[in-house]
């Protein structure tokens, strides 16, 4: 199979790949971490003046169009750079929620200031103790007047605190006597709407996060995404999108995570000779490299599946693809700062936040024991 890109593809990946590598130093990603909200909004406008964030808007609305494959590419590039600001939230799965969500009026309204980096969306989709059973919302939107009253909590939100909108999922009341959940439904919510309640905090791997409570926020009925009447569907679908992208940004991390194990072990030296000369070594970093190559093919195949209209082959795909790269970020993160010795789980090393963001991969969407049991069972 042929995996080579086009050529606006291959420029896509320089020009993103060259504005990391001038803008995202390793010490520069320290002093972003310590801005107020986690990450630089001047970078996050670079990626909108180079065309980033609207990859996954329509022309229509001020994007360029573009798809899983072009997702891919960005994400990898990220990948490499440890990027801390909001591109997996807001540009990837909050521009494909309210592409799929939204009726022309919505779209109209919030699609281009996504584009220009003017405003950021986060889908608030996740619950405390569902397993990743990504079904089991059990936030409540009571239709009152011309709106509904929200009430829920909403767990482990990235970016959450410094979203100017939040894509709030809910089920609406049940008819009739049958005991089955009512439909769920997303509401595009301003962050400053009264009874909105957050808790912000770091997550391991540096990335901004939050706890979100909703207690009786009245929300306007204009403010729900009706263009479609499954909205579960389109979720699933959202969150499939997602999912292929952090695997590739995964590939990215593991790119410069091998890159950096083995010009370590060319330079230090034992008994006079460099540690990469040692067989045993030679012989773990090849392990190394078979992980990551097949992860890669792995994100292809992620890329490629992810907006597959058969939602259960789909999840399939998905689902062995995040088995095989969570089984590289766990294998190749370890093996790493087992080869740098005491230092590489230093804070002053990239080295120990390559791993902890892989380790966080490895676990986001489902980890790889979930994912591995839901393939058992699609084959089953």
């Amino acid at each position: 199979m042929d995996f080579s890109y086009s050529e606006e593809q291959q420029m896509l990946l320089d020009t993103t790949r060259r504005f990391i590598g001038k803008e995202y130093s390793f010490d520069a990603r320290r002093g972003f971490r310590q801005q107020p909200e986690g990450y630089s909004r001047d970078i996050w406008q670079g990626f909108a003046d180079l065309g980033l964030l609207a990859i996954n808007i329509s022309e229509e609305h001020g994007g360029m169009g573009g798809g899983p494959l072009e997702t891919m590419l960005v994400m990898s590039a990220l990948g490499e750079g440890l990027v801390l600001e909001p591109y997996l939230a807001s540009a990837v799965m909050a521009s494909k929620a309210v592409a799929l969500l939204g009726n022309p009026q919505q779209c109209a309204s919030l699609l281009p200031a996504l584009a220009s980096g003017e405003q950021i969306a986060v889908l608030a989709h996740d619950e405390p103790s569902t397993r990743y059973d990504w079904k089991a919302v059990t936030t409540q939107a009571w239709p009152l007047g011309d709106g509904f009253v929200l009430t829920g909590h909403k767990s482990m939100l990235p970016h959450g605190s410094s979203a100017d909108i939040l894509l709030v999922s809910a089920r609406l009341p049940a008819g009739g006597q049958s005991g089955q959940p009512g439909r769920l439904a997303v509401f595009a919510i301003p962050r400053n709407m009264p009874g909105l309640r957050q808790l912000p905090y770091a997550t391991v791997d540096g990335v901004p996060a939050c706890e979100l409570w909703l207690e009786q926020v009245f929300v306007p009925a204009a403010l729900m995404l009706d263009a479609l009447e499954d909205a579960e569907a389109a979720v699933g679908r959202v969150l499939d999108f997602g999912l292929a992208a952090i695997c590739a940004e995964a590939v990215g991390a593991l790119d410069k995570l091998l890159a950096a194990t083995i010009q370590y072990t060319k330079d230090r030296k034992q008994f006079g000779t460099p540690i990469a000369k040692f067989q045993a070594l030679q012989h773990r970093m090849a392990d190394m490299v078979l992980h990551i190559e097949q992860a890669r093919s792995m994100s292809y195949l992620a890329a490629v599946r992810s907006e597959e209209a058969d939602a259960a082959a789909r999840s399939a795909a998905l689902s062995a693809a995040k088995v095989v790269i969570g089984q590289a970020c766990r294998f190749v993160g370890q093996q790493a700062v087992q080869l740098h010795g005491g230092m590489g789980v230093t804070d002053e090393l990239d080295v120990s936040h390559y791993f902890k963001r892989l380790m966080a991969i490895e676990l986001q969407f489902g980890s790889t024991d979930h994912h591995l049991e839901q393939y058992a069972r699609q084959l089953a």
